[in-house]
This record gives structure tokens, sequence and C-alpha cells, in this order.
């Protein structure tokens, strides 16, 4: 892969110093990150409070024992949104608590 311009053995260190970089996946989540636009990255980097959710968690639960009794397509539906919703928050939550 030598460009012409660098010695072959500097051109070598560069591949390898490459090489690692590729395989460095929490650099590659950030260069991706930073490819989107700044409302995307605003979005991504907001983290939902702990309080948030378990309100949804307890209104995904309101939800489920209402569908269950009523069998509303309706119903059913606000729960699927809300529990993906509290599911989300709670995995950003978790990965936050746990990170190093």
């Amino acid at each position: 892969m030598s460009t012409g311009r660098l010695p072959e053995h500097e051109q070598r260190i560069l591949d390898e110093m490459e090489l690692v970089l590729r395989q460095d996946r929490q650099l590659a989540a950030r260069l991706w990150i930073l490819r989107l636009g700044p409302r995307v990255r605003a979005t991504l980097a907001n983290r939902p409070h702990p309080f948030t959710v378990a309100f949804f968690a307890a209104v995904s639960c309101t939800l489920l024992f209402i569908g269950i009794r009523t069998s509303s397509p309706g119903i059913v539906w606000a729960f699927a949104l809300v529990w993906s919703l509290t599911l989300a928050g709670f995995v950003r939550v978790l990965c936050r608590w746990t990170e190093p």
C-alpha cells in the first residue's frame, strides 16, 4: 500500500497503525457519531434520568394491565410504544451506570 512518498519501513508502520485503529470499536463508534449532524449528536448524547425511566415503566405497566383487560388495539399500541421507550431508556441508564 505504498504511496511512493514514504520509505518502505515508515509505510509499514503507518499501515500497522491504521490496522490497529480500524479494529478499535469505540473509536469507530465515536467517529460515526461525529459524521452525524449536530442535532442527531445532541439527541444521542442526551441521557434519560432514572426517574424518567421509572415513570415510563409505571406507565407501561398500567397500559399493559389496561390492555389485557380491554383488548383495545389503541391501548396495546400505546403500550408497545411506551414499553419500547422504557427499554431504550433503561439500557441507556444501565450503560451510564456501568461505564468505567
